[in-house]
Protein backbone atom coordinates (compact mmCIF):
# COMPACT_ATOMS: atom_id res chain seq x y z
CA UNK A 1 0.00 0.00 0.00
CA UNK A 2 1.45 3.37 -1.05
CA UNK A 3 2.12 6.32 1.19
CA UNK A 4 -0.84 8.58 1.80
CA UNK A 5 -0.45 12.12 0.47
CA UNK A 6 -1.27 15.22 2.51
CA UNK A 7 -3.74 17.85 1.40
CA UNK A 8 -3.47 21.32 2.95
CA UNK A 9 -6.80 23.13 3.11
CA UNK A 10 -7.19 26.86 3.72
CA UNK A 11 -10.54 28.10 5.04
CA UNK A 12 -11.68 31.72 4.98
CA UNK A 13 -14.46 31.53 7.54
CA UNK A 14 -17.40 33.92 7.68
CA UNK A 15 -20.79 33.90 9.34
CA UNK A 16 -22.73 32.72 6.27
CA UNK A 17 -20.06 31.07 4.11
CA UNK A 18 -16.66 29.39 4.12
CA UNK A 19 -14.30 29.86 1.19
CA UNK A 20 -12.18 26.72 0.59
CA UNK A 21 -8.85 26.30 -1.19
CA UNK A 22 -6.48 23.33 -1.19
CA UNK A 23 -2.99 22.39 -2.26
CA UNK A 24 -1.22 19.04 -2.20
CA UNK A 25 2.03 18.38 -0.42
CA UNK A 26 3.87 17.76 -3.70
CA UNK A 27 6.45 20.40 -4.50
CA UNK A 28 5.55 22.50 -7.52
CA UNK A 29 1.80 21.98 -7.22
CA UNK A 30 -0.46 25.03 -7.29
CA UNK A 31 -3.25 25.93 -4.92
CA UNK A 32 -6.78 25.41 -6.19
CA UNK A 33 -9.87 27.29 -5.10
CA UNK A 34 -12.70 24.85 -4.44
CA UNK A 35 -15.40 27.46 -3.94
CA UNK A 36 -17.72 28.56 -1.16
CA UNK A 37 -19.63 26.23 1.12
CA UNK A 38 -22.17 26.95 3.82
CA UNK A 39 -21.28 27.13 7.50
CA UNK A 40 -23.35 24.04 8.30
CA UNK A 41 -21.68 20.86 9.47
CA UNK A 42 -23.29 18.81 6.68
CA UNK A 43 -21.48 20.68 3.90
CA UNK A 44 -18.20 20.48 5.80
CA UNK A 45 -18.63 16.71 6.19
CA UNK A 46 -19.28 16.29 2.48
CA UNK A 47 -16.12 18.22 1.63
CA UNK A 48 -14.07 16.12 4.06
CA UNK A 49 -15.44 12.85 2.66
CA UNK A 50 -14.62 14.03 -0.87
CA UNK A 51 -10.96 14.53 0.01
CA UNK A 52 -10.70 11.39 2.14
CA UNK A 53 -12.14 9.24 -0.66
CA UNK A 54 -8.97 10.05 -2.60
CA UNK A 55 -6.80 8.62 0.19
CA UNK A 56 -5.51 11.95 1.51
CA UNK A 57 -4.59 13.14 5.00
CA UNK A 58 -6.13 16.54 5.61
CA UNK A 59 -4.65 19.54 7.43
CA UNK A 60 -6.90 22.58 7.87
CA UNK A 61 -6.17 26.19 8.80
CA UNK A 62 -8.29 29.29 9.26
CA UNK A 63 -7.84 32.73 10.80
CA UNK A 64 -8.89 33.52 14.34
CA UNK A 65 -11.90 35.79 14.24
CA UNK A 66 -15.42 36.49 15.49
CA UNK A 67 -16.64 32.98 14.60
CA UNK A 68 -14.60 31.56 17.47
CA UNK A 69 -13.20 28.06 17.81
CA UNK A 70 -16.28 25.96 17.06
CA UNK A 71 -15.00 24.86 13.66
CA UNK A 72 -11.63 23.93 15.15
CA UNK A 73 -13.26 21.82 17.85
CA UNK A 74 -15.57 20.15 15.33
CA UNK A 75 -12.72 19.15 13.00
CA UNK A 76 -10.42 17.95 15.79
CA UNK A 77 -13.26 15.92 17.31
CA UNK A 78 -13.29 13.94 14.04
CA UNK A 79 -9.56 13.25 14.32
CA UNK A 80 -8.57 15.86 11.72
CA UNK A 81 -5.64 18.23 12.06
CA UNK A 82 -6.63 21.89 12.27
CA UNK A 83 -4.79 25.13 13.05
CA UNK A 84 -6.24 28.48 14.07
CA UNK A 85 -3.76 31.14 12.96
CA UNK A 86 -3.07 34.68 14.15
CA UNK A 87 -4.26 37.13 11.45
CA UNK A 88 -1.67 39.79 12.36
CA UNK A 89 1.20 37.32 11.83
CA UNK A 90 0.21 36.09 8.36
CA UNK A 91 2.97 37.06 5.87
CA UNK A 92 1.78 39.56 3.26
CA UNK A 93 3.48 41.06 0.23
CA UNK A 94 3.97 44.81 0.44
CA UNK A 95 2.59 45.42 -3.03
CA UNK A 96 -0.43 43.13 -2.74
CA UNK A 97 -3.43 45.46 -2.58
CA UNK A 98 -6.13 43.00 -3.64
CA UNK A 99 -7.98 41.12 -0.92
CA UNK A 100 -11.00 38.85 -1.23
CA UNK A 101 -12.21 35.54 0.17
CA UNK A 102 -10.78 33.50 -2.69
CA UNK A 103 -7.28 34.97 -2.42
CA UNK A 104 -7.33 34.67 1.38
CA UNK A 105 -8.21 30.96 1.24
CA UNK A 106 -5.56 30.25 -1.43
CA UNK A 107 -2.94 32.16 0.56
CA UNK A 108 -3.76 30.21 3.73
CA UNK A 109 -3.38 26.90 1.90
CA UNK A 110 0.01 27.92 0.48
CA UNK A 111 1.38 29.21 3.78
CA UNK A 112 0.07 26.16 5.62
CA UNK A 113 2.09 23.88 3.38
CA UNK A 114 5.24 26.01 3.70
CA UNK A 115 4.93 26.17 7.50
CA UNK A 116 4.81 29.98 7.65
CA UNK A 117 1.63 30.26 9.76
CA UNK A 118 1.67 31.02 13.47
CA UNK A 119 -1.03 29.22 15.48
CA UNK A 120 -2.92 30.80 18.36
CA UNK A 121 -3.63 29.07 21.65
CA UNK A 122 -7.09 27.49 21.56
CA UNK A 123 -8.55 27.35 25.08
CA UNK A 124 -10.49 24.44 26.50
CA UNK A 125 -14.27 24.85 26.59
CA UNK A 126 -14.19 25.30 30.37
CA UNK A 127 -11.40 27.88 30.12
CA UNK A 128 -13.29 29.79 27.46
CA UNK A 129 -16.41 29.91 29.62
CA UNK A 130 -14.45 31.50 32.48
CA UNK A 131 -12.89 33.90 30.00
CA UNK A 132 -16.33 34.90 28.72
CA UNK A 133 -17.42 35.56 32.31
CA UNK A 134 -14.32 37.71 32.91
CA UNK A 135 -15.00 39.74 29.78
CA UNK A 136 -18.67 40.12 30.73
CA UNK A 137 -17.53 41.51 34.09
CA UNK A 138 -15.19 43.88 32.27
CA UNK A 139 -18.08 45.08 30.08
CA UNK A 140 -20.21 45.60 33.19
CA UNK A 141 -17.41 47.65 34.75
CA UNK A 142 -17.21 49.86 31.64
CA UNK A 143 -20.99 50.36 31.66
CA UNK A 144 -20.89 51.31 35.36
CA UNK A 145 -18.11 53.84 34.79
CA UNK A 146 -20.02 55.35 31.87
CA UNK A 147 -23.23 55.61 33.94
CA UNK A 148 -21.38 57.30 36.81
CA UNK A 149 -19.73 59.74 34.42
CA UNK A 150 -23.09 60.68 32.89
CA UNK A 151 -24.54 61.35 36.33
CA UNK A 152 -21.57 63.44 37.47
CA UNK A 153 -21.61 65.40 34.20
CA UNK A 154 -25.31 66.16 34.67
CA UNK A 155 -24.74 67.38 38.23
CA UNK A 156 -21.76 69.52 37.21
CA UNK A 157 -23.70 71.02 34.31
CA UNK A 158 -26.46 72.20 36.65
CA UNK A 159 -24.23 73.34 39.49
CA UNK A 160 -25.26 70.64 41.95
CA UNK A 161 -22.54 69.68 44.40
CA UNK A 162 -22.10 65.98 45.09
CA UNK A 163 -20.31 64.17 47.95
CA UNK A 164 -16.57 63.57 47.91
CA UNK A 165 -17.18 59.85 47.31
CA UNK A 166 -18.67 60.55 43.92
CA UNK A 167 -17.78 57.09 42.69
CA UNK A 168 -20.21 55.64 45.25
CA UNK A 169 -23.19 57.80 44.37
CA UNK A 170 -25.42 54.73 44.33
CA UNK A 171 -24.95 54.34 48.09
CA UNK A 172 -25.65 58.02 48.92
CA UNK A 173 -29.40 57.45 49.30
CA UNK A 174 -29.94 60.26 51.82
CA UNK A 175 -28.09 62.72 49.61
CA UNK A 176 -29.96 61.62 46.48
CA UNK A 177 -33.31 62.19 48.18
CA UNK A 178 -32.35 65.79 48.98
CA UNK A 179 -31.40 66.76 45.42
CA UNK A 180 -33.88 69.15 43.82
CA UNK A 181 -33.48 70.10 40.18
CA UNK A 182 -34.77 73.32 38.59
CA UNK A 183 -37.57 71.67 36.60
CA UNK A 184 -39.61 68.46 36.94
CA UNK A 185 -38.14 67.19 33.67
CA UNK A 186 -34.60 67.57 34.95
CA UNK A 187 -35.61 65.80 38.16
CA UNK A 188 -36.75 62.83 36.09
CA UNK A 189 -33.45 62.84 34.19
CA UNK A 190 -31.54 62.88 37.47
CA UNK A 191 -33.51 59.95 38.88
CA UNK A 192 -33.01 57.95 35.68
CA UNK A 193 -29.24 58.50 35.86
CA UNK A 194 -29.21 57.40 39.50
CA UNK A 195 -31.31 54.36 38.62
CA UNK A 196 -28.86 53.40 35.85
CA UNK A 197 -25.93 53.62 38.29
CA UNK A 198 -27.74 51.39 40.79
CA UNK A 199 -28.60 48.81 38.13
CA UNK A 200 -25.03 48.60 36.83
CA UNK A 201 -23.70 48.39 40.40
CA UNK A 202 -25.94 45.40 41.13
CA UNK A 203 -24.98 43.81 37.82
CA UNK A 204 -21.28 44.28 38.61
CA UNK A 205 -21.68 42.74 42.08
CA UNK A 206 -23.54 39.76 40.60
CA UNK A 207 -20.83 39.18 38.01
CA UNK A 208 -18.07 39.24 40.63
CA UNK A 209 -19.94 36.84 42.91
CA UNK A 210 -20.56 34.44 40.03
CA UNK A 211 -16.93 34.64 38.95
CA UNK A 212 -15.71 33.82 42.44
CA UNK A 213 -18.10 30.88 42.70
CA UNK A 214 -17.32 29.37 39.29
CA UNK A 215 -13.54 29.53 39.65
CA UNK A 216 -13.54 27.31 42.75
CA UNK A 217 -14.19 24.22 40.62
CA UNK A 218 -11.99 25.37 37.71
CA UNK A 219 -8.97 23.27 36.76
CA UNK A 220 -6.72 26.37 36.89
CA UNK A 221 -7.90 27.35 40.38
CA UNK A 222 -4.63 26.21 42.09
CA UNK A 223 -2.68 28.59 39.85
CA UNK A 224 -5.19 31.39 40.53
CA UNK A 225 -4.73 30.95 44.29
CA UNK A 226 -0.93 30.92 43.97
CA UNK A 227 -0.83 34.07 41.81
CA UNK A 228 -2.71 35.99 44.50
CA UNK A 229 0.35 35.71 46.74
CA UNK A 230 1.79 38.57 44.68
CA UNK A 231 1.16 42.14 45.68
CA UNK A 232 -1.37 43.87 43.43
CA UNK A 233 -2.72 40.56 42.13
CA UNK A 234 -6.17 40.26 43.64
CA UNK A 235 -8.71 37.62 42.66
CA UNK A 236 -9.92 39.47 39.56
CA UNK A 237 -6.39 40.00 38.21
CA UNK A 238 -5.37 36.39 38.84
CA UNK A 239 -8.53 34.92 37.27
CA UNK A 240 -8.29 37.20 34.24
CA UNK A 241 -4.65 36.25 33.67
CA UNK A 242 -5.45 32.53 33.89
CA UNK A 243 -8.56 32.82 31.72
CA UNK A 244 -6.93 34.91 28.99
CA UNK A 245 -3.51 33.26 28.86
CA UNK A 246 -4.27 29.75 30.14
CA UNK A 247 -1.64 27.67 31.86
CA UNK A 248 1.41 29.94 32.10
CA UNK A 249 3.75 26.95 32.07
CA UNK A 250 3.02 26.40 28.38
CA UNK A 251 5.63 29.09 27.74
CA UNK A 252 9.21 27.80 27.86
CA UNK A 253 10.56 30.98 29.43
CA UNK A 254 9.18 34.27 30.81
CA UNK A 255 10.34 36.24 27.78
CA UNK A 256 7.92 34.27 25.62
CA UNK A 257 5.13 35.21 28.01
CA UNK A 258 5.95 38.92 27.98
CA UNK A 259 6.19 38.85 24.17
CA UNK A 260 2.77 37.16 24.03
CA UNK A 261 1.36 39.93 26.24
CA UNK A 262 2.88 42.66 24.07
CA UNK A 263 4.97 44.06 26.94
CA UNK A 264 8.36 43.92 25.23
CA UNK A 265 9.71 47.07 23.50
CA UNK A 266 9.40 47.38 19.76
CA UNK A 267 12.67 47.62 17.86
CA UNK A 268 13.87 49.06 14.57
CA UNK A 269 17.61 48.43 14.28
CA UNK A 270 19.89 48.42 11.28
CA UNK A 271 23.63 47.92 11.15
CA UNK A 272 25.31 49.33 14.23
CA UNK A 273 22.27 51.42 15.18
CA UNK A 274 19.80 49.96 17.69
CA UNK A 275 16.55 51.80 18.27
CA UNK A 276 13.84 50.62 20.66
CA UNK A 277 10.42 52.17 20.94
CA UNK A 278 7.22 51.69 22.88
CA UNK A 279 5.86 48.27 23.77
CA UNK A 280 4.52 46.18 20.89
CA UNK A 281 0.98 45.88 22.36
CA UNK A 282 0.49 42.62 20.48
CA UNK A 283 -1.30 39.61 21.91
CA UNK A 284 -3.95 39.68 24.59
CA UNK A 285 -4.99 43.22 25.59
CA UNK A 286 -7.25 42.04 28.47
CA UNK A 287 -4.40 40.32 30.29
CA UNK A 288 -2.06 43.24 29.60
CA UNK A 289 -4.56 45.69 31.09
CA UNK A 290 -4.99 43.84 34.39
CA UNK A 291 -1.22 43.35 34.66
CA UNK A 292 -0.60 47.08 34.39
CA UNK A 293 -3.37 47.75 36.90
CA UNK A 294 -1.73 45.36 39.35
CA UNK A 295 1.70 46.90 38.76
CA UNK A 296 0.56 50.24 40.22
CA UNK A 297 0.65 48.64 43.70
CA UNK A 298 4.45 48.58 43.58
CA UNK A 299 4.81 52.36 43.75
CA UNK A 300 4.64 52.03 47.55
CA UNK A 301 7.28 50.68 49.92
CA UNK A 302 7.56 46.89 50.15
CA UNK A 303 5.65 45.48 53.12
CA UNK A 304 3.46 42.51 54.07
CA UNK A 305 -0.05 43.77 54.71
CA UNK A 306 -2.73 41.73 56.45
CA UNK A 307 -4.57 41.27 53.16
CA UNK A 308 -1.50 39.79 51.47
CA UNK A 309 -0.74 37.58 54.47
CA UNK A 310 -4.29 36.20 54.33
CA UNK A 311 -3.97 35.48 50.62
CA UNK A 312 -0.69 33.63 51.22
CA UNK A 313 -2.10 31.25 53.83
CA UNK A 314 -3.07 28.69 51.17
CA UNK A 315 0.20 28.68 49.21
CA UNK A 316 3.51 26.90 49.73
CA UNK A 317 6.57 28.54 51.35
CA UNK A 318 8.34 28.52 47.97
CA UNK A 319 5.54 30.60 46.43
CA UNK A 320 5.64 33.02 49.37
CA UNK A 321 9.39 33.43 48.90
CA UNK A 322 8.91 34.25 45.20
CA UNK A 323 6.16 36.74 46.06
CA UNK A 324 8.34 38.56 48.62
CA UNK A 325 11.30 38.60 46.23
CA UNK A 326 9.03 40.10 43.58
CA UNK A 327 7.76 42.77 45.94
CA UNK A 328 11.26 43.86 47.01
CA UNK A 329 12.58 43.91 43.45
CA UNK A 330 9.60 45.63 41.81
CA UNK A 331 9.23 48.33 44.47
CA UNK A 332 12.93 49.06 44.11
CA UNK A 333 12.67 49.10 40.31
CA UNK A 334 9.80 51.59 40.45
CA UNK A 335 11.73 54.02 42.67
CA UNK A 336 14.91 53.61 40.61
CA UNK A 337 13.21 54.36 37.29
CA UNK A 338 11.25 57.26 38.73
CA UNK A 339 14.52 58.64 40.06
CA UNK A 340 15.92 58.59 36.53
CA UNK A 341 13.13 60.88 35.42
CA UNK A 342 11.07 58.29 33.54
CA UNK A 343 7.37 58.94 33.12
CA UNK A 344 5.35 56.97 35.64
CA UNK A 345 3.28 55.23 32.94
CA UNK A 346 6.48 53.94 31.34
CA UNK A 347 7.74 52.85 34.75
CA UNK A 348 4.54 50.97 35.58
CA UNK A 349 4.66 49.22 32.21
CA UNK A 350 8.22 48.07 32.93
CA UNK A 351 7.13 46.85 36.35
CA UNK A 352 4.20 44.98 34.75
CA UNK A 353 6.64 43.19 32.43
CA UNK A 354 8.68 41.96 35.40
CA UNK A 355 5.50 41.09 37.30
CA UNK A 356 4.50 38.76 34.45
CA UNK A 357 7.88 37.03 34.80
CA UNK A 358 7.28 36.41 38.51
CA UNK A 359 3.82 35.07 37.66
CA UNK A 360 5.48 32.59 35.31
CA UNK A 361 7.88 31.52 38.09
CA UNK A 362 4.98 30.94 40.50
CA UNK A 363 3.08 28.95 37.86
CA UNK A 364 6.16 26.77 37.37
CA UNK A 365 6.28 26.20 41.12
CA UNK A 366 2.63 25.10 41.11
CA UNK A 367 3.33 22.81 38.17
CA UNK A 368 1.62 22.23 34.82
CA UNK A 369 -2.16 21.91 34.95
CA UNK A 370 -3.53 18.80 33.29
Amino acid sequence: MGNRSTMFVGLDVHKESISVAYISGDQGSEATWLGNIGPGRGEMDRMVRKFQSKGMDLVFAYEAGPCGYQLYRYLTSKGLSCMVVAPSLIPKKAGDRVKNDRRDAVQLARLLRSGDLTPVHVPEVEDESIRDLCRAREDAMKDLKAARQRLKSFLLRHGIEYPAGAAMLSSQESWVSRVRCATPVQQIVFQEYVRAVNQHTERMAGMEAELEEQTKSWRLYPMVVALQALRGVQSTVAVTMAAEVGDLTRFENPRQLTAYLGLIPSEYSSGEKRKQGSITKTGNSHARRVLIEGAWAYRYTARMSRVIQKRQEMVSPAVRDIAWKAQVRLCKSYRKLIGRGKHRNIVVTAVARELACFMWAIAREVGPIV
